[in-house]
C-alpha cells in the first residue's frame, strides 16, 4: 500500500526564537519546524485554519504531508501541536521529517465494519473496541491511512485480532505480544441479565402466590 501523501502549503521563517514566533503569530500564522533526517530544522509558518481541518480528520498522526513553502518541499508526520491555555488555538507545530528507508513509529486508527450484520451485536452483545489505534513500525513508502476489520460474522465471545486485521502488510506492531485481541463482542452485561432473572424470579413468586 502506498503511502497517500497529503498537500501541506506553507510560508518559511528567516528566524527561531521567541520573538520571532510572536512576531508570526501576530501576522495570524503559527510558527512550526520540521526537524529530523540527520539535515537541519526547517522553519516555517502555517494557516492556523490548515492546522484546526487536518486535526478534524480521524487519523492525523499517520498522514504524511508534503510540505511546500517556497523552494522549500518536504515530506513530514504531525507529531506535536501545542495549544494557547485559554482559546485552545495552536500556537505552535511540530513535524518530523521523514528519510526514504529510515522507519518511523506511527499510529494507525482501526476502522470496524460490519457492526449491523454482526449476529453477536443483533442478540446484544456488546462491541468492545480494546485498541482504536495501534502503533507499528512503518517504512515512509508504506505508511496506512487506517487498518480495518469486517466483524459481520462475529457472535457473542468472538474476537477480532491483529491477523484479522486488513491493511497490514508491510508494518510491525510495537506491541510485542503474538496475535493481541483488538475487538471483543462481549456478552450482555451481567446487571442486565441479573435484573432480568430476577424480574422473572419475582413474576414466578407472585404466580405462586395468587394460586394459593
Amino acid at each position: 500500500m502506498a503511502t497517500k501523501l497529503i498537500p501541506l502549503e506553507a510560508s518559511t521563517r528567516a528566524k527561531a526564537g521567541k520573538g520571532a514566533a510572536r512576531a508570526t503569530r501576530r501576522a495570524g500564522l503559527v510558527p512550526a519546524v520540521v526537524y529530523g533526517a540527520k539535515a537541519e530544522a526547517s522553519l516555517i509558518a502555517l494557516d492556523p485554519r490548515v492546522i484546526m481541518r487536518e486535526l478534524h480528520k480521524p487519523g492525523w498522526r499517520s498522514h504524511v504531508y508534503e510540505i511546500k513553502a517556497g523552494d522549500l518541499s518536504e515530506r513530514a508526520l504531525m507529531r506535536d501541536i501545542q495549544f494557547h491555555p485559554v482559546s485552545d488555538a495552536p500556537i505552535h507545530v511540530d513535524f518530523q521529517r521523514l528519510a526514504p528507508g529510515q522507519k518511523v513509529h506511527v499510529e494507525i486508527v482501526v476502522k470496524i465494519e460490519g457492526e449491523d450484520n454482526s449476529p453477536g451485536i443483533s442478540r446484544g452483545g456488546v462491541l468492545n473496541v480494546v485498541r482504536h489505534t495501534i502503533e507499528v513500525t512503518a517504512d515512509p513508502s508504506n505508511i496506512p491511512e487506517f487498518f480495518t476489520v469486517d466483524v459481520s460474522a462475529l457472535d457473542i465471545n468472538d474476537n477480532v485480532r491483529w491477523d484479522d486485521l486488513k491493511g497490514t502488510e508491510g508494518v510491525t506492531p510495537v506491541l510485542q505480544i503474538p496475535n493481541f485481541v483488538v475487538a471483543t463482542i462481549a456478552a450482555p452485561s451481567v446487571d442486565v441479565e441479573q435484573d432480568e432473572a430476577e424480574a422473572a424470579s419475582a413474576e414466578a413468586e407472585s404466580s405462586a402466590e395468587e394460586k394459593k
